[in-house]
């Protein structure tokens, strides 16, 4: 890089680093140095010249707008102008095309590997004592998300079935890991919503090579299989998860370890037809597994040593699978990604990765300042937090660097107070009170219904 080139990749490295309080020193304060980025950006970005919508100025504004309120492009390139005009360049194009043209040319792998990235080395620096028993538990289940309906999303991630063409939206199917202790995305995969291949026990064993020794992986029932179990276990994993609806627990059988608590082998399945009998054969034929009941509900565990890991520890662990529901809604109420607006399936993709990276990002200022108000992260209000640091954006992005201590100092004391109010015994009803407008649903393509209301209108004319 030339001297000029490289100084501005420094500025717009430290002012994304700036608007997640990031600085130069303490535990939660490395999640993008200059060097690693620089590395990632010579690995995954082509060679470019210097334009208004550089790679990694994209990939700051492309994260500000899938936080931002409005999260339109018109928003974007208006916010460029004034930091181009606030830094003393030449005034950009409020034109839209130039910042689309530049989401296109960012590979898509960048965002993913720096989203990647954070989040590993997140759920690896929280201390001790926000893990379970000291170790690293990680979430697993699938949600779902929406898009518009073009020609691109639809044959990448088809609509369902049951919808007429024309009258439904493409689904896409998303699996990822998050960590019970930080909150952060530690890996994920994205499928269409039908087909072979795109159910969750599929994508949770796709992401299996990303578990490491002494890991706990919490699921629901659906996953409690034996291929994933058995593929946990060969990573040094252990499960806990809900007992699989098909299988039988008779606790008359096995090791009796107390009431309604025994370990039982689990014997080898049928060889699956897509497997070779001697990749079969490398498998064991039992699996070594302990079931309890807890508060009416058959847990299966790899945790096998009651003394160490209490039936009521199992039940209290269980219970916290929620967090992963609500980290889901969070991401698709919170961060409205419920419905993406990327029309093509590479932007969507795209969309998906810089979303997650967002996420991310968002944590690991929570996780900040959680550390330094001796707080737990998931004590924090997600929602609260990424208002504040909306509102500071331009301010932690341009405040000179002798006097960017105090704001950051300011924004994190603010996160601290945002502590979620405890409820323990909240019940809310799943239905909405406000009532929206009686319109009639569309049962015909959308430009059909158009031409059917030019034709009537035009009708009444001449009549």
């Amino acid at each position: 890089m030339k001297d000029n080139k490289v100084e501005r990749f420094r500025q717009s490295a430290a002012m994304l680093r700036r608007q997640f309080l990031q600085g130069d020193a303490g535990i939660f304060d490395q999640a993008l140095g200059d060097q690693e980025v620089a590395v990632v950006m010579s690995e995954l970005v082509a060679p470019y010249r210097e334009r208004v919508y550089p790679p990694l100025d994209t990939l700051r504004l492309f994260v500000g707008q899938v936080l931002s309120v409005d999260r339109a492009c018109q928003d974007v390139v208006g916010r460029r102008l004034s930091e181009r005009v606030a830094q003393g360049q030449s005034a950009s194009a409020l034109n839209t095309g130039s910042y689309c043209d530049a989401r296109q040319r960012l590979p898509t792998a960048l965002p993913k590997t720096l989203g990647a990235t954070i989040g590993e080395r997140l759920e690896g620096t929280v201390p001790s004592r926000w893990r379970w028993q000291g170790r690293c538990v990680k979430l697993f289940d699938g949600t779902t998300v929406s898009m518009p309906d073009t020609p691109s999303n639809q044959q990448a991630y088809p609509q369902s079935h049951e919808q007429k063409p024309g009258l439904g939206f493409p689904i896409a199917r998303i699996g990822a890991l998050i960590g019970l202790a930080s909150g952060a995305i530690l890996g994920y995969q994205v499928v269409a919503c039908e087909g072979k291949g795109t159910g969750e026990q599929t994508l949770l064993g796709n992401l299996l090579g990303q578990l490491n020794t002494g890991d706990v992986v919490l699921a629901d029932a659906l996953l409690a299989t034996w291929w994933i179990i058995e593929g946990a276990q060969r990573r040094g994993a252990d499960v806990v998860m809900a007992q699989h609806g098909k299988r039988i627990t008779d606790f008359t059988r096995g090791k009796r370890l107390g009431k309604h608590d025994h370990i039982v082998q689990w014997p080898r399945p049928p060889k699956p037809k897509t497997m070779s009998a001697e990749e079969y054969a490398r498998y064991p034929e039992f699996i070594t597994m302990r079931e309890v009941e807890v508060n009416g509900r058959i847990l299966v565990t790899t945790l096998l040593d009651r003394n160490f890991v209490s039936l009521s520890e199992l039940g209290r662990l269980y219970k916290m699978r929620w967090n992963i529901e609500v980290d889901f809604r969070t991401i698709k109420a919170t961060l409205a990604m419920d419905v993406l607006r990327c029309k093509s399936q590479p932007m969507v993709e795209k969309e998906i990765a810089v979303y997650f990276l967002a996420y991310n990002l968002v944590r690991w200022a929570m996780a900040k300042a959680a550390w330094l108000a001796d707080v737990l992260p998931r004590a924090l209000s997600f929602t609260g937090v990424k208002r504040l640091l909306n509102a500071f954006a331009d301010q932690l992005r341009r405040t000179p660097s002798d006097q960017i201590r105090s704001v950051v100092a300011t924004v994190l004391a603010g996160i601290a107070t945002l502590k979620l109010p405890h409820r323990p015994d909240r019940v809310e009803p799943r239905a909405k009170k406000r009532r929206p407008k009686n319109l009639p649903l569309l049962t015909v393509p959308r430009q059909v219904a158009r031409d059917l209301i030019l034709a009537q209108r035009k009708l009444n004319r001449v009549t």
